[in-house]
């Protein structure tokens, strides 16, 4: 993989079925980048959002053309890195083993229960660590995005 110079973004926004593009981006630019890991779902839009500096990046590529065993989800959380993205907003269509939540309600998740039986790390080869699930969603950026929302 070549190392090239990226511009930077402080917030990542990874949109899912339904959310392919963020309306108010100003000075957007279109990155195209490879990982380690392959190619990312599609390229990364970059731009300003209320000042903010966030990469946007589709799931499932514009168009909707991959099925979500197909997105390469590694890719796409190493392209934000490569970006020097910190946080990452995502926004997916799931669902609940609560009956109280319905269709198109929209939750703040605090935990989640991955049976994709993919691999789920960015380790191994010679690189061994360990990293805790028991909060794997910032508490922080959650309330935050619950203030303004």
């Amino acid at each position: 993989m070549k190392q090239e110079k990226y511009p930077h973004a402080r917030i990542g926004i990874l949109g899912g079925t339904g959310l392919y593009q963020i309306d108010g981006l100003n000075n957007i630019q279109e990155i195209k980048l490879e990982t380690p890991f392959g190619l990312p779902s599609d390229s990364y839009i970059i731009g300003e959002l209320k000042g903010i500096k966030v990469a946007f990046l589709s799931r499932h590529g514009r168009g909707h053309r991959l099925l979500p065993a197909e997105v390469n989800y590694r890719a796409n959380i190493f392209g934000f890195k490569l970006l020097g993205v910190e946080k990452i907003i995502s926004v997916n269509s799931v669902g609940s083993l609560k009956e109280e939540i319905r269709p198109r309600d929209i939750v703040l998740a605090d935990q989640f229960i991955d049976r994709t039986r993919r691999q789920n790390t960015f380790f191994g080869q010679g690189l061994v660590a360990h990293i805790g699930l028991a909060q794997p969603v910032c508490p922080a950026l959650s309330r935050y995005v619950y203030e303004v929302a």
